[in-house]
């Protein structure tokens, strides 16, 4: 997803909740409350969006979580000073700086482990893993250069595949075409592991597989 697009996400849940503000009320014992239906409405959008942003680790996420438990004026506003502070920080591009240096911790860990799986014989496995990092790979090297990793069905967001990624990438010269055909090849090789077709590669082509796309990685950092 695009900066701009990010953004444009947040002043559009920053609205709905001025108008969850807008229905505040008081009860006779004096305590106020806001319309509970609005009131959910931008909760659930909000740490939906939250969550496809940051993850449910992060503190925006949690915060959220914890401090918009009820429709009252107060939980509603802390919920909206969460939202201005993550638009802040997507704004001035911590977002992308941040994801890159955990996905380069993350990734490397990954097929540092999926190496000993091969040293041990284990070559399915070992498949999966490195199949899954280049995946997220792909995702990141898209969000880098504004390539949408979702798209719209039934009024849903559906992540895309790493297959079609994998094209786009390939289509807006990121990598080339050569490049292109390989991933192909690896991710072929890991849906062969999801569907248990075991014999029909061996612990080499696995091994081939994790340095190729380790050096493609190395080549094409997000």
């Amino acid at each position: 997803m695009k900066t701009e697009k990010l953004v444009k996400r947040f002043d559009e849940l920053l609205v709905v909740g001025s108008h969850v503000l807008g229905t505040r009320k008081s009860y006779k014992s004096g305590s106020e409350y806001v319309d509970s239906g609005l009131f959910y409405g931008f909760r659930t959008s909000s740490l939906s969006f939250i969550k496809t942003v940051f993850g449910t680790d992060h503190p925006y996420y949690q915060g959220f979580d914890e401090h918009t438990k009820y429709p009252d004026p107060n939980h509603t506003k802390q919920g909206i000073e969460i939202l201005k502070s993550a638009k802040v920080e997507v704004e001035g591009g911590w977002l992308t700086t941040v994801r890159g240096i955990l996905s380069a911790e993350i990734f490397s860990d990954f097929l540092e482990m999926s190496k000993y799986l091969l040293s041990e014989g284990y070559k399915d496995p070992a498949a999966v893993m490195i199949g899954s990092v280049l995946e997220e790979h792909l995702r990141q090297l898209c969000i880098k250069n504004g390539i949408p990793t979702e798209y719209e069905k039934d009024g849903e967001l559906v992540p895309k595949k790493a297959d079609r990624l994998n094209a786009e990438l390939a289509a807006s010269n990121i990598y080339n075409k050569l490049d292109q055909k390989n991933i192909t090849a690896w991710l072929d090789l890991r849906n062969k592991v999801a569907h248990g077709k075991y014999k029909e590669y061996t612990k080499e082509q696995v091994e081939l597989m994790l340095q190729a796309v380790t050096e493609f990685m190395a080549r094409n950092s997000p």
